[in-house]
C-alpha cells in the first residue's frame, strides 16, 4: 500500500502546472498582496516588496500584459498615482498557483 501512495505522489508531482508569470519573488508578492487588499498604489507595493521603481515597473508590466493585474495612473493633485488592481483572471491565476504549489508540496 505504501508503494502505491508514492506512485500516486510522483505521478502528481507536475512543476509544468507552475505559472511562470506569478512564480517569480516580486511578482508573487505583488499577487499576494494584492489578493490581501485588492488595490494598491505603486508606493505601497513599493515599501512592501523592498522594491526599486525600475524593478516594480518591469513586473507590474509583465502581470499587467499577462491579464492579471490592472494599471491605472491618475494624478492626486499634481502628484501623478499609480494604483495596481488585481483582475479575476489575475485571482483565478493566483489561486490555480497556490494549488499548484500545494499539489507539489503535498506530492512528496
Amino acid at each position: 500500500m505504501a508503494s502505491a501512495t508514492a506512485g500516486d505522489a510522483a505521478e502528481d508531482f507536475d512543476i509544468g502546472r507552475i505559472d511562470e508569470v506569478i512564480h517569480g519573488r516580486v511578482r508573487l508578492g505583488i499577487m499576494a498582496y494584492l489578493s490581501g487588499v485588492g488595490t494598491a498604489d505603486f508606493n505601497e507595493l513599493k515599501t512592501r516588496l523592498q522594491a526599486t521603481d525600475g524593478n516594480l515597473s518591469v513586473h507590474l508590466r509583465k502581470l499587467e500584459e499577462a491579464g492579471f493585474v490592472e494599471v491605472t495612473k491618475s494624478f492626486q493633485g499634481r502628484k501623478p498615482l499609480t494604483r495596481a488592481t488585481m483582475t479575476e483572471a489575475g485571482r483565478d491565476a493566483f489561486v490555480a498557483y497556490l494549488d499548484a504549489m500545494s499539489g507539489l508540496v503535498g506530492a512528496r
